[in-house]
Parts: C-alpha cells; sequence; structure tokens
C-alpha cells in the first residue's frame, strides 16, 4: 500500500512595520511586498504589443507615475488606484480600435459600448475611491420641525458678517428664518383719514 505525499508551501509572512515601505508611494502600503504586486498588476494591463523597448518602457513609467499621483494611503486605495489606471488605458484603447480607419461599422459599434462601460467602471471606481477617503457627499434630511407660536426656526447655514458665532436668531441678519404670526397686523395712527383733492397743476 503506497502513501501519498502532500506537499506543503510555507509562506513567511513579515510583519509591515518590519519592511521599508519605501514604495508606499506606489501601493499606499508599509509592505514593499504589496507594493511591487500592484506595481506590476498595473503595468502587467497595460496594451504593449506593438511598443518598443523605449516606448514600453514609458508607459510603464507614466503608469507607477499615475500610481503615485493618485497618492493611495492604504492597500484598499493601492488596489482602486490600479484598476482606475487599467480601466482608463483599456478604455482609450477601445476608442483607439472604434476609430480606425479600416474598422468596421459593428468593430466600431462593439468597441464603442466596450469603451462606454469601461469608462462608466472607471467613474465607479472613482466614487469609490473618493467615498473611502470621505469626499462623497453628505446628506442631511431634517425631520419633525415644529415651530411654536412666537418662535422662529432657522434653516441652512448659518454665517455672521464677523465671522463669529451669534447664538441668537436676530443676530443672525443671513439665515433664513420661519416665524409664526397669527397675530393680526397693527393698524395705522390715522386709519379714518379723509382723502384731500390736489389740483393737476400742483
Amino acid at each position: 500500500m503506497s502513501r501519498t505525499s502532500k506537499r506543503r508551501d510555507t509562506i513567511l509572512l513579515q510583519r509591515p512595520a518590519q519592511q521599508a515601505g519605501s514604495l508606499r508611494p506606489v501601493g499606499g502600503s508599509a509592505s514593499d511586498d504589496w507594493n511591487n504586486r500592484i506595481a506590476i498588476d498595473t503595468i502587467s494591463a497595460l496594451w504593449t504589443k506593438h511598443s518598443d523597448a523605449e516606448t514600453k518602457d514609458k508607459q510603464f513609467q507614466g503608469a507607477l507615475a499615475g500610481l503615485i499621483g493618485i497618492g493611495p494611503k492604504d492597500e484598499l486605495e493601492g488596489m482602486l488606484a490600479a484598476q482606475l489606471i487599467a480601466s482608463h488605458h483599456a478604455a482609450m484603447e477601445c476608442y483607439r480600435r472604434a476609430m480606425l480607419a479600416e474598422q468596421t461599422f459593428e468593430g466600431r459599434r462593439e468597441s464603442l459600448n466596450q469603451a462606454n462601460k469601461l469608462s462608466r467602471t472607471h467613474a465607479a471606481l472613482l466614487d469609490a475611491l473618493n467615498r473611502h477617503r470621505g469626499k462623497g457627499q453628505q446628506k442631511v434630511t431634517v425631520e419633525h420641525v415644529h415651530v411654536h407660536s412666537g418662535g422662529q426656526a432657522i434653516v441652512g447655514a448659518v454665517s455672521t458678517p464677523g465671522g463669529g458665532d451669534a447664538t441668537k436668531p436676530e443676530e443672525q441678519p443671513h439665515a433664513m428664518q420661519i416665524g409664526h404670526a397669527p397675530e393680526q397686523p397693527m393698524p395705522g395712527a390715522d386709519p379714518e383719514r379723509e382723502a384731500v383733492l390736489v389740483a393737476s397743476d400742483g
């Protein structure tokens, strides 16, 4: 009876604090293994089939410059940055193919469809990155506002000319005020004044 031997691979995981992290601007991690992986994934997604050595080197340098420009702050941002660059280049390649002079109508339509999907993906990735960084739009909903007789409610941002913080509504001239005034308006000083005739040349 033969025994089947099983091979086990052991990976030694270094703690991020023990690694140099000199490539952190590329991948956002304190681990340069991760940062290198992000860089390799990014440049591997580029279309370099017809590029010579010099052009390919410029493409790689440009992609890495893009990662550094995005400035990932952690591993998640590193992944999003890599996908942003990859989706951008893929979309531009589809746009390029759609515009080829010998391209068929069907080929142009398919290339533009793919470019459109890639552009939407790119926008979604950018939105995800902004939300992760806390740059997403915040929505404030005000519910159940009760204004009693004689009271005032302030809606919207409140600012004062001097930059100070006024605590009373009457001290905030730029605030929108919602008031409640059920009282009747006061009559004038002389409500029963008689009309006075005036000459046309007077």
